[in-house]
């Protein structure tokens, strides 16, 4: 069985990212094998801690993807501030084809066109993916479950960093469906009474309020912050109040548009004029809605660069969506050129975490080692991109940990579900199954 078989078995997918399945990527023929450990959203600090207690697996896992695909050249994207993980990394290289990027500590350097960029000096067209360039990108613990599939054991469990206002910010390993609950329990409970809990990140992550919503295979943490914090407030907005303060207050100072990431690379992503389908009547949509068709929802313009806080990101985020129900697919007419003032616009991560006032919560989040073993676990079907897997498994039946419980057809674009725990199946429908362990 080839590598790529063994991690469509595995169920691997990106676990920084969307969560593409990998043994996609697997069976593709590239130059450049890229890893992401760049791990740009503040306060998050997991792909650092993976790699300082696990750089031997990752560099394995991006050894056997260089050989699957025949890349030529292989590189470690990681911050130059992070200098242990990047010293585990590089005693790990057994062979010279392997180089670290060591990048800048600036928002969003993870970004993978921006990455690709700083890796290959070539950028990815626009609507394109690396492997127009010849490049495949995964993130370092994709890497880490890509080395474990070569031995035949699945992704049952996430490594995820807990931090913001918990007593023991930390990262560990977390069984594939747990509840966010028992994950601040595990780190000793929060600090504070009435909080929001950010999943994956502070500016492209998820604010929620349930402690019963559980872990995936693409969840890489959460941050915890008091309810009357900024964050909490801005974010629980209504899109209705976004969009008729935007409305009330741009004054298309285009500020949003210079410091974009995207729009810096050459990329003709223009949130000024995306706002303008707010200010203007609906014969103005399709025009100013075009502009957001290459965003890549970093926030950067919405949590950074608005000088009055308002939302162009979510603008950009609604006109996407209204061009994707329309089909319209916006082609870059100008010549894709990188901006000759980028270098002196990237935003520093600490001037970014001083206004979205989350400074002080910016601490270690050491890895403990100790194993979780909850009551019970709700797997989702779907945790990847693509189609749902399909229960081989029926209620009152005995798992062990590791056992295949949901299955995707080979050929289509999905991925594999285990049992992250052993015990009784309880529960069994088109969304999720339910593990109580034994």
């Amino acid at each position: 069985m080839d590598l790529a078989e063994k991690i469509f078995d595995a169920g691997v997918v990106g676990a920084g990212g969307a969560g593409f399945p990998t043994h996609v990527k697997a069976k593709s023929k590239v130059e450049y094998m890229i890893a992401n450990g760049a791990e740009c959203e503040p306060l998050i600090h997991k792909d650092y801690e993976i790699m300082l207690h696990h750089a031997k697996e990752i560099v394995e896992g991006m050894e056997l993807m260089m050989r699957q695909t025949d890349a030529k050249k292989g590189v470690f994207g990681i911050k130059s501030k992070n200098a242990l993980a990047i010293e585990a990394i590089e005693k790990s290289y057994s062979n010279g084809k392997i180089r670290t990027l060591q990048l800048g500590d600036f928002y969003p350097t993870g970004d993978e066109y921006a990455l690709v960029y700083e890796a290959t000096g070539k950028l990815i067209p626009p609507h394109g993916i690396p492997l127009d360039i010849g490049a495949v990108v995964n993130n370092v613990e994709t890497l880490y479950n890509i080395s474990r599939a070569a031995r035949d054991i699945p992704v049952t469990d996430k490594f995820v960093c807990v931090t913001g206002e918990v007593k023991n910010p930390s990262t560990f390993f977390a069984p594939i469906g747990i509840s966010y609950g028992e994950l601040i329990e595990h780190c000793g409970g929060t600090t504070v009474e009435d909080y929001g809990i950010f999943v994956g990140g502070l500016l492209m992550g998820t604010l929620t309020f349930d402690l019963d919503e559980v872990v995936t295979k693409t969840t890489t943490g959460l941050i915890i912050l008091p309810k009357n914090h900024y964050m909490i407030q801005r974010m629980n907005r209504s899109v209705n109040d976004m969009n008729r303060i935007g409305k009330s207050a741009c004054d298309q100072c285009s500020y949003c548009t210079e410091f974009c990431p995207r729009y810096l690379l050459g990329y003709d992503v223009q949130p000024h004029k995306v706002m303008r389908s707010l200010e203007f009547t609906k014969s103005g949509n399709a025009l100013w809605n075009q502009y957001a068709d290459l965003c890549s929802s970093c926030g950067l313009c919405s949590l950074y660069s608005c000088p009055e806080d308002l939302y162009p990101r979510e603008a950009c985020n609604q006109s996407k969506e209204e061009l994707k129900k329309e089909g319209i697919k916006y082609e870059q007419v100008k010549p894709l050129k990188v901006h000759p003032i980028r270098d002196g616009r990237k935003v520093p991560l600490k001037q970014l975490m001083k206004k979205l006032n989350v400074t002080k919560y910016n601490v270690a989040t050491p890895f403990r080692e100790e194993q979780m073993n909850p009551e019970r676990v709700k797997i989702p079907l779907k945790q990847h991109i693509g189609a749902p897997a399909e229960a081989v498994v029926k209620a009152g039946q005995q798992v062990s940990k590791g056992d295949l419980i949901g299955k995707v057809s080979r050929g289509n674009l999905g991925a594999n579900v285990h049992a992250s725990i052993g015990g009784e199946i309880k529960e069994v429908n088109d969304k999720y199954i339910l593990i109580e362990g034994g």
